[in-house]
């Protein structure tokens, strides 16, 4: 923990540099290649949407020592063709849901002579479409909603181009985590919706965090004329880096446990809709928010005319490339930020370089 510390240090001053900002480039190719295979995966296989979007019909059989495989076997003997789903809920309990059926009784007949129970306790429920049809109606709207809202709120919090930026990295999460709940063929429940919704918030949490700094550190940045906006940018990502990676190891640690033990060993089927999309959302909004967003915004500040002046003005009196990061000369004990003055005292004034005071 203490060379994690130590390193956190010498981001946050400086003295160590990673180039996130100049590399955008590549963080970009990797996040089309996602983006790519999300979109293969769900126009070959699709989402397999649950019994409450489809409508469909639901058995729920009570019963100490209940299987998959007799609940599978009772399914074929009452003639049941299509698509059903057999979860183990617990330890006692299977859950069968199949298509619309209009009669339940061979049904519940072939489940209670299979299971030994009486047909009374079988829980018995029907899911019409229209209501599913309902709730993805009120997905999309609470999703459309929440991107209105939070554009609104960071253009007055911020700027309108950390406002695009940041929806630019929600999208990118959504769609990759969209993309592998449809790889990994996992049921589209509403817990699964909530998930979406968990994640939408947890990435934008970590993207404002490091526009905030993105913020203090590029703020006056045209009248002082010290450091490029991409350089400031890249700084900031990396004063932020270890906050990040800490903040989302802790996140993602519960749910881990939640989909690998909860889901995986102990086999509560409920749980993996809802653990599989925050587990994804998690790792994707972390690593959006460092190497999606704060790249497009620094992009597309770099863009204004301002900025344009600002690093045409600093690459005349530097002898650095317009798209190079800060580094460390050991010998000399520079630190160079993008497109920064060589003298160290520009940017970093520190008790050494103030100037002396006589005493009395």
């Amino acid at each position: 923990m203490s060379s994690l510390s130590g390193i956190g240090g010498r981001l946050y001053r400086g003295e160590t540099s990673i180039d996130f900002i100049g590399k955008r480039r590549r963080w970009y190719a990797f996040s089309g290649i996602l983006i790519i295979l999300s979109a293969v995966a769900l126009g070959v296989q699709g989402l397999h949407l649950g019994i409450e979007f489809k409508g469909g019909s639901e058995f729920t059989i009570t019963k100490a020592g209940a299987t998959i495989a007799d609940a599978r076997a009772a399914i074929t003997t009452a003639g049941i063709t299509g698509e059903t789903v057999v979860q183990k809920i617990g330890t006692s309990k299977v859950r069968i849901q199949t298509g619309t059926l209009t009669s339940f009784d061979a049904v519940k007949t072939s489940l209670a002579s299979s299971f030994n129970v009486p047909i009374e306790s079988i829980d018995t429920q029907l899911i019409g479409p229209s209501w599913g049809k309902e709730i993805t109606k009120k997905a999309l709207y609470g999703l459309i909603g929440f991107i209105l809202v939070v554009m609104l709120f960071l253009t007055m919090a911020f700027e309108p181009k950390m406002a695009i930026a940041a929806i630019v990295a929600v999208v990118h999460d959504v769609f990759i985590t969209v993309g592998i709940y449809a790889l990994v063929g996992f049921d589209v429940t509403p817990a699964t919706v909530i998930g979406f919704l968990t994640i939408l918030g947890y990435s934008l949490y970590d993207t404002v965090v490091v526009f905030d700094k993105v913020r203090e550190n590029t703020k006056n940045i045209a009248i002082t004329g010290r450091i490029t906006y991409s350089g400031a940018a890249n700084l900031a990502v990396n004063q932020t880096l270890v906050r990040s990676f800490n903040t989302s190891l802790i996140a993602l640690l519960p749910v881990a446990s939640i989909l690998f033990v909860g889901a995986g060993l102990l086999g509560a089927g409920t749980l993996k809709d809802l653990s599989l999309a925050l587990f994804v959302g998690l790792a994707t909004g972390t690593y959006s928010s460092i190497f999606v967003a704060t790249p497009i915004l620094a992009q597309l500040r770099e863009r204004e005319p301002a900025m344009k002046a600002l690093s045409k003005r600093i690459s005349q009196h530097s002898h650095l490339a317009p798209g190079s990061v800060g580094i460390v000369s050991e010998k000399k004990s520079e630190v160079l930020l993008e497109s920064g003055s060589s003298d160290k005292s520009s940017w970093a004034r520190g008790p050494r370089n103030q100037p002396k005071r006589k005493h009395r």
